[in-house]
């Protein structure tokens, strides 16, 4: 048996000079780094001291590409990733999703008019230079933290809460940072919400409401349910009444009408949907459009209620008049704000706690820092008031952004600590091209006003309706997901929504 043991040794010799050695980029010991993210058993080994310096992507070297990290992957950062020249920069994006949501059509898959993927476009589809370079990456993690002064990006890899992936850290060091973070919904600081209700952003929201909805119907249809709590699991809250709000409950009274009546006979009568917005609906579109909402909106089925939510309960809601509102969905759509890493940032700040700007989209008083989206609003020394979070805003600054970059990285100023005497040409000027918004029964407004009290167009009725479709169809970003919606809609307009519950 000496010649076991001797062997037992030299594996054990192999195993700790193999957890030593690093990887060419200069990233993670090997070993460890893949023992993180592998699905196998691995056997047992002596423990190694990690590596003390911190793992990444460095510097990158005066013969190279200069490289511009992307924080986000919403329409800001995903417009301005498709406008990058990759044979001038490596481009790498930090982000916890790997796709674009089209928003616009988010409220659509709630209820099975259309299926999630038609709204999801991934990130490599969008700039293929991330899935084929060699310099370019995509990182599916959080940023963290920022040190503008030595160039680098702290993140977080994310694990979608699998229990045996830790999460790990890395830098991302970058010669041009683009923050593209996007908001995070507004809950005015009321109890409960976070806990009780489901916000409608991201498609995995899309897909918890459309399991609750229909888990609900499931549930109601079983004997002995009481009256009172049949009628409480068949009830819709729908907090807020901009946009998405009363698109979602647009498209929840068609569901109602068209679908829950004829698969659902045993509960139809029971289900309901409630609007609660604290002033006006639609506050921002032309006061007839707004009329003509109401009332598609109350012919539908939907109630209106006006009130401020004071408290969010499990089953119920409380306004502030004290009226106690049972739900058994409970979807919260009430604008957005910065979010906490947004707010964390050292970095100059706009009215509002957005990362503040200049006219060219930089943040002042830090090299070779940019912002776009809803995470950034104008100084107030450029006497600019702050744009509004809207997709139509994100894109044009992305678009503006990827240009004024490509015009940078021609002039070889595209690394780090070189672009100050270069000249930027116009600044970012954003022109309202106007708001449209579905409100259920094919019917939709359309307002092609460029500001709340100027004049033009506006549009309310089935004629809106084909508009509003025609105009988004052509605005979602590849011609596989053109596809795939303009199918979805033709199978739901034939065969009716699908309510499998997935």
């Amino acid at each position: 048996m000496a010649w076991l043991r001797n062997l037992s040794k030299f594996s054990n010799i192999k195993s700790s000079q193999r957890a030593n050695k690093t990887d060419p980029f200069h990233l993670l010991p090997s070993f460890t780094f893949f023992s993180h993210f592998s699905s196998q058993p691995i056997e047992e080994k002596p423990y190694v001291k990690p590596v003390e310096h911190s793992s990444g992507l460095e510097p990158t070297k005066p013969h190279e590409k200069p490289r511009v990290v992307v924080l986000g992957s919403g329409w800001a950062g995903c417009r301005l990733m498709k406008g990058l020249d990759p044979h001038i920069y490596d481009i790498v994006c930090v982000s916890p999703r790997n796709h674009m949501v089209f928003t616009p059509l988010l409220a659509s898959t709630c209820v099975g008019t259309l299926e999630f993927r038609s709204v999801a476009e991934p990130i490599g589809r969008i700039q293929p230079a991330i899935s084929r370079e060699p310099g370019s990456y995509f990182f599916l993690a959080n940023c963290t933290s920022i040190d503008a002064h030595n160039h680098t990006v702290e993140c977080e890899t994310v694990t979608d809460g699998e229990q045996t992936i830790d999460p790990w850290k890395f830098t991302v060091s970058y010669d041009k940072l683009v923050i593209a973070l996007g908001s995070h919904p507004s809950t005015f600081g009321i109890q409960g919400v976070n806990e009780h209700a489901i916000f409608l952003r991201e498609v995995h929201h899309a897909q918890e409401i459309r399991r609750k909805l229909l888990l609900n119907l499931m549930l109601s249809d079983v004997p002995g349910i009481p009256e009172e709590e049949k009628q409480r699991l068949l009830h819709c809250v729908v907090v807020g009444g901009g946009p998405t709000g009363v698109e979602f409950s647009g498209e929840l009274s068609d569901f109602i009408m068209k679908d829950v009546r004829q698969r659902y006979t045993h509960v139809k009568d029971y289900i309901r949907v409630t609007l609660i917005e604290a002033n006006e609906i639609l506050s921002s579109f032309d006061d007839r459009l707004r009329l003509y909402a109401t009332k598609q909106l109350t012919k539908s089925g939907v109630r209106l209620v006006r009130g401020i939510v004071k408290d969010v309960k499990a089953q119920k809601i409380i306004l502030n008049d004290g009226t106690e509102v049972p739900y058994g969905l409970l979807v919260w759509s009430t604008g957005v704000g910065p979010s906490p890493i947004i707010q964390s940032l050292d970095l100059p700040k706009a009215p509002g706690g957005r990362i503040g700007v200049d006219e060219w989209l930089r943040v002042p008083s830090v090299q070779d820092v940019f912002s776009i989206g809803d995470c950034s609003g104008f100084v107030e020394s450029t006497g600019r008031p702050t744009l509004p979070a809207l997709a139509q805003v994100a894109e044009r600054q992305g678009k503006y952004l990827a240009n004024m970059l490509n015009k940078i990285g021609k002039a070889g100023a595209g690394h780090a600590n070189s672009g100050k005497e270069i000249e930027l040409g116009d600044p970012f000027v954003y022109k309202h091209l106007g708001s449209m918004a579905t409100i259920g029964r094919y019917k939709a407004l359309v307002d092609l006003r460029q500001s709340k009290e100027g004049k033009g167009i506006a549009l309310a009725g089935v004629l809106s309706f084909f508009i509003w479709r025609s105009a988004y169809i052509t605005r979602v970003v590849s011609w596989r997901n053109r596809f795939y919606v303009f199918i979805n809609w033709i199978t739901t307009l034939v065969f009716g929504r699908d309510i499998s519950r997935l």
